[in-house]
């Protein structure tokens, strides 16, 4: 059995008291990955941004609103974890300041200055080596518009990752996806397609037998 980290759902990063940047990340591909590894017999917990859809009752959540959030709880999580997949659609950018009061519209365009959120996945995976857990495993996801395999093994190589699940815009807030699941180099280890849950479990089966049972 596993102990493993599964980062979910999207993040907000607030303007003003009311408002906020976000995506479309439902949280149901997260939910799906989490409920595979527990079919499997291991232990999940999940660290989701706002989501409206039910995790596994057996999974751990730690609940978290902001890029920031995310990354602090995750670090916290991994500590004793044995792997993360990083399926969150986390912000990556947010505001340079935020107002301290809602923003009262003044009839002249608004101005927005953002900055990078730190790369939760990437932070991660930059410590992977545990001194007591040892070397611990990190699967990261890749949506992209277009170039999805290149853009996904440029990203797997940038964030020290494991494998790299590579999918497209038409996974946000959807009941399906199309994955393709990636080696560093370039190996494509499963091509799923279907409900979420289904392709969850596919994912489940190349990490439990590249990552879990076999060599990393």
């Amino acid at each position: 059995m596993a102990r493993i980290l599964i980062t979910s759902g999207p993040t907000r990063q607030y303007l003003d008291p009311v408002r906020y940047l976000t995506n479309a990340s439902s949280g149901r591909m997260g939910a799906a990955l989490a409920q595979a590894a527990l079919e499997l017999g291991h232990e999940v917990v999940v660290v989701s941004g706002p989501v409206e859809v039910d995790y596994p009752a057996a999974a751990r959540v730690v609940p978290v609103v902001s890029t920031e959030e995310m990354l602090e709880a995750a670090q916290h999580e991994f500590e004793a974890a044995d792997g993360l997949i990083g399926a969150a659609a986390p912000c990556d950018y947010r505001p340079r300041l935020v107002a301290e009061h809602k923003i009262a519209k003044t009839g002249e365009p608004l101005e927005l200055r953002l900055v990078e959120t730190d790369d939760v996945v990437a932070t991660l995976a930059a410590d992977k080596v545990h001194p007591e857990r040892g070397q611990r495993w990190v699967v990261g996801f890749a949506l992209e518009t277009e170039d999805h395999r290149l853009r996904a093994l440029a990203k797997l190589e940038r964030k020290h990752c494991d494998l790299m699940v590579s999918n497209g815009a038409a996974a946000m807030n959807s009941e399906t996806n199309d994955v393709e699941v990636l080696t560093p180099t370039g190996d494509v280890l499963g091509h799923f397609v279907g409900p979420k849950e289904e392709v969850a479990r596919g994912i489940l089966s190349v990490i439990q037998a590249r990552l879990i049972e076999g060599p990393r």
